[in-house]
């Protein structure tokens, strides 16, 4: 049974899927689906969660600092003595009980004890690159918009800077490598895949890229992306050379419900290395922002927007809304975080 975390503006929905049907061979199907509200009134920021762990969730918020469920989401608790808006956060997928936030401004948090105790990991802002650093909104700040860990190497970890830089580390933390020639600046979403640990993807509004070597050098594969301010992002489980992103032809089109007009884009290593409209099931992009993506198994993808919550189970082919309750003031709040596990 999956569970969907599905962090709005200010509340995420919790929605699990009830195995209701089983086909021929015998695996079954979620054709059910529940939604429930929690931390309805936070300003929240991220949600992270790992399936090693389902029960386990934590949401970063503006406000409230890192919090930490154990329960599925029915209660909460702060982690951690976070001061300031906590923007990032992810598991590691060597270990359940690593985790790594990102805040605003700018620095990056460790706990190897499952969100007990934390650990700020220092250097990260005496980078060459950081006089630079600047969030167009709130121009006097910066901050770690998110966050992958190399799947094949711990200690090996990306930080997406909104905006200015892509850094990373080798050793866990202790030092900060800086930004590598031909990377992005305006950095939204990274994403890692362990059948290919040294591939990086990034999606950002300066555009899309990959690294082949762990952010050493980089590629811009855009041919058909017509929309190149990039934020979501999603790489197929079972297969690296499916990507799945959505795009924009600016901030505005992809943040503001009311000038809102954004795009989901597929791409497939050797099919022509050409990005495709993967809009079949998603609603109409006039109106809608820009999607936050997640994967889930092979073939499975998750998108979160203002119009609702959809699943893909052909590898972003074509899309269904999750027939859950979307109450019209939801139309208005823009997904801020995504995580599916089970």
């Amino acid at each position: 049974m999956a569970t969907v975390y599905a962090a709005l503006e200010d509340r995420i929905l919790v929605v699990r899927g009830e195995e209701t049907a089983h086909g021929d061979d015998g695996v079954g199907t979620e054709d059910g689906w529940t939604a429930t509200e929690t931390l309805v009134g936070r300003d929240l920021e991220c949600v992270a969660a790992s399936p090693d762990t389902p029960g386990r969730v934590f949401a970063g918020t503006v406000e409230s600092g890192l919090l930490r469920s154990t329960d599925g989401g029915h209660t909460w608790e702060a982690v951690g003595a976070f001061d300031d808006r906590v923007t990032a956060v992810t598991v590691s997928p060597h270990d359940p009980d690593t985790v790594w936030a990102g805040t605003e401004p700018s620095a990056v948090s460790r706990s190897f004890d499952g969100g007990e105790s934390w650990a700020q990991c220092g250097g990260l802002t005496d980078l060459p690159s950081a006089e630079r650093w600047s969030f167009p909104p709130r121009p006097h700040t910066h901050h770690v918009r998110w966050l992958a860990v190399n799947p094949h190497d711990p200690a090996h970890v990306y930080v997406a800077i909104e905006a200015g830089a892509f850094v990373r580390t080798v050793d866990g933390g202790d030092t900060w490598e800086p930004h590598p020639e031909g990377a992005r600046r305006d950095n939204h979403t990274l994403a890692t895949h362990p059948e290919a640990p040294c591939r990086v993807y990034v999606a950002a509004g300066d555009g899309y890229a990959e690294s082949p070597d762990c952010g050493g050098t980089w590629t811009y594969p855009d041919r058909g992306l017509d929309h190149r301010y990039v934020w979501g992002l999603a790489v197929d489980p079972g297969d690296p050379g499916v990507v799945v992103v959505s795009a924009a032809s600016g901030a505005r089109r992809a943040h503001w419900p009311d000038t809102a007009q954004s795009y989901v884009y597929r791409r497939e290593d050797g099919v022509d290395d050409r990005w495709r409209t993967a809009m079949d099931g998603l609603p109409d992009p006039e109106g809608t922002v820009r999607a936050v993506l997640a994967a889930a198994t092979p073939g499975e993808f998750y998108a979160l927007t203002n119009r609702g919550l959809f699943r893909s189970t052909d590898a972003a082919e074509s899309w269904a809304a999750l027939d859950v309750e979307w109450p019209t003031s939801y139309g208005s709040q823009v997904g801020r975080g995504l995580a599916v596990v089970g």
